[in-house]
């Protein structure tokens, strides 16, 4: 595993192009377009105010760069340097700004949600789409590109309407059966869009493409709802998580419940494995010298490594009492994903902070639990294979594959703070982004792949 040297960063822009080749990263007002192999500079592009918000079309042949502050969004092309393309919003303001899956339209939504416009690079024609609504998830397009999905808000009630991404006609304008829509999401096969309602109300909708409610789900009444949703690629299997620490797992055959997860504080199944975090011994006695060691010394003495230990059960994980009288409590299941081969569930538990929780998704039983010395701040999975990445605000990042998990350090001077983290899609490199500066981590190859990790028994 090696490391790249460090570069600068703002806003945790750092993104590699879908077709694997590039990677864009912002400082500032400044756009830096890199070989995502050598990380040679190939363009370096000057904006007219600091970037808040960059996206790659989905042919990797251009980049938007979104200045919300401005009303702005300035286009850059990557095979024609000096061709460039600036859309001012103007009095209308800019929130969100967003590739069509074509790569050749851009949606604008202006402030207040008073409207989506849709701008054309190849006709510079202008569409408009009316009533979107302000909700944590909006706007869902299938993974084909050939349609999209938008909530909406009309005469004090949730709409969804499915338009045709080739001519921006609409296809399909539908009421949902919501108090306050909070996000819509297509399946992978692009069959089925589901639609959760407000936290303040347990509801699970699922439409079909003409409009048709397939079903509809409630897991308990009173309480606080679904806080995180989430497809498994296949699309067979829905998973929703909730504010009551347990996540249900609908199928795609009757949409009714095969099974619920949920995550207790205490692990009392001897044939989970649960590894902790530990921090391993200094490796020099620094305490013996008479006198004050050397500064690299200290700070390498500051930065301490750690290592995977298997717990035996029973095992009490580190838990948050949540401050009741708070919105957005840490309780319930606020982050979820699928392996890329539908085998595994990662989730996370917020009242449970430092664990990840990995579910078996063929046995539908729990698999893995790493608790970590730091709250959990993102997991990502490989998009290649079964194999997660894992960072905690610390100077180190965490891998897990079902061969084992290993911890480790960034090199290099300072204190490095992995905040975030992104796969290239080949899964040979990975992307730690800190507040201001961000490096690659260039994992083993396939053919070593089998020695990256330990055997459950000698993880470092």
């Amino acid at each position: 595993m090696n490391f790249s040297e460090v570069f600068k960063l703002s806003s945790l822009l750092c993104k590699f192009s879908p077709d694997g080749k590039y990677l864009a990263s912002c400082a500032q007002y400044r756009l830096v377009v890199r070989d995502a192999n050598t990380l040679q500079v190939l363009q370096l592009y000057t904006c007219l105010d600091q970037i808040q918000h960059a996206e790659w079309s989905a042919d990797s042949r251009f980049i938007l760069c979104a200045m919300y502050r401005r009303g702005l969004v300035q286009v850059w092309s990557l095979e024609q340097p000096e061709w460039h393309c600036r859309i001012d919003e103007g009095s209308a303001g800019l929130v969100a700004s967003c590739w069509s899956p074509d790569g050749r339209h851009i949606l604008n939504t202006t402030e207040f949600h008073l409207r989506i416009t849709v701008w054309s690079l190849c006709t510079k024609s202008v569409s408009y789409i009316k009533y979107p609504k302000a909700c944590q998830q909006g706007i869902s397009f299938t993974r084909d590109g050939r349609y999209l999905a938008l909530a909406e808000r009309r005469d004090c009630k949730d709409h969804v309407s499915i338009f045709v991404c080739s001519d921006w006609q609409l296809l399909r304008h539908f009421d949902t059966e919501t108090q306050d829509l909070a996000g819509i999401e297509w399946a992978p096969n692009g069959c089925v869009l589901a639609v959760w309602d407000t936290c303040l109300e347990y509801k699970v909708l699922l439409y079909s493409l003409d409009g048709r409610l397939l079903s509809a789900y409630c897991a308990y009444e009173w309480s606080l709802g679904v806080k995180s949703v989430a497809w498994s690629p296949s699309s067979q299997f829905l998973a929703v998580g909730s504010y009551d620490g347990k996540v249900r797992i609908l199928n795609h055959v009757t949409w009714k419940m095969i099974t619920e997860f949920g995550h207790p504080a205490t692990v009392t199944n001897p044939r989970i494995v649960v590894y902790k975090e530990a921090e391993k011994n200094p490796q020099l006695a620094l305490g013996r010298l008479a006198f004050p060691p050397p500064r690299a010394a200290a700070c390498t003495a500051s930065s301490t490594e750690s290592k995977y230990e298997i717990a035996s059960v029973p095992v009490s994980l580190q838990t948050l009492k949540p401050i009741a009288d708070r919105a957005n409590p840490k309780v319930g299941i606020g982050a979820l994903a699928f392996s890329p081969d539908n085998y595994f569930l990662a989730t996370r538990n917020d009242s449970v902070p430092n664990a990840v929780w990995i579910w078996d998704i063929q046995k539908l039983k729990l698999f893995v639990v790493l608790e970590q010395l730091s709250p959990v701040r993102s997991f990502q999975w490989d998009p290649q294979q079964p194999r997660l990445a894992i960072c905690t605000g610390g100077n180190k990042v965490y891998l897990w594959s079902p061969a084992g998990c290993v911890s480790v350090q960034v090199p290099g001077e300072g204190d490095f703070q992995v905040l975030s983290l992104c796969w290239h899609f080949s899964g040979d490199s990975l992307a730690l982004l800190s507040k201001d500066h961000f490096c690659l981590c260039f994992l083993e190859t396939e053919e070593r792949a089998g020695t990256a990790f330990g055997r459950p028994g000698d993880h470092t």
